[in-house]
């Protein structure tokens, strides 16, 4: 995200809370506050990679555990927001392990921003992105939530995701490609028409 230095500032002022907390109505406080300033995000990136809520919610709920436990972890992390990003996204991955097989796939809407299924059916432009989205896979999805919704660079991407920054570029590229490919039928528009359409995953993400 764009100039993040203050957004990674509060989050370690808030683990040093947690961390120097001499009553546990002091931690339970600081904890609270972190919940509220990185959950609905976590829970969105989870949700990229685990595509059910309930699941999502799981793994951030975990990972909030495992920093209440240990939050030295993120305040001597040179980036706090992306060892966040890492930690949640270890925990999505263990709980796909631990899943024989995915279930139906619930509501777009609901597994990403939390909106509900009836308002997003309203609006049918933005019905047929979530639905592209997430029929990408979650190597390319979590991309592309990382780089619209984080705003993250492709050198930040590499990091939280361990892979290459090169890496994360063709990801992107081939889930933009794959998204105006679907959107392009879904809407009987041509290619050319929707690739634009990636402009609408980026509206969506504002």
């Amino acid at each position: 995200m764009p100039n993040d230095a203050p957004f990674n500032a509060k989050i370690r002022q808030t683990a040093r809370e947690i961390a120097g907390g001499r009553e546990s109505s002091a931690e339970t406080l600081a904890m609270a506050q972190l919940y509220d300033l990185t959950a609905d995000r976590l829970v969105r990136f989870a949700a990229s990679i685990t595509r059910r809520q309930h699941d999502a919610e799981d793994a951030v709920s975990t990972t909030m555990v495992k920093v209440a436990s240990r939050p030295k972890l993120l305040v001597g992390a040179d980036q706090p927001w992306h060892y966040l990003l890492r930690m949640v996204r270890n925990e999505s991955l263990v709980i796909l392990r631990a899943r024989s097989r995915w279930s139906a796939i619930g509501s777009i809407a609901e597994r990403l921003i939390g909106r509900t299924s009836d308002v997003v059916e309203r609006d049918d432009e933005n019905r047929l992105v979530w639905e592209a989205l997430a029929s990408l896979p979650p190597s390319q999805s979590e991309v592309v939530v990382l780089k619209i919704w984080e705003q993250l660079t492709f050198a930040e991407i590499a990091e939280v995701l361990q892979i290459t920054p090169s890496t994360a570029a063709s990801r992107y590229r081939y889930a933009l490609e794959k998204l105006a490919g679907k959107l392009s039928r879904a809407s009987n528009s041509s290619p050319a028409d929707v690739a634009a359409s990636s402009d609408s995953v980026v509206e969506l993400g504002r």
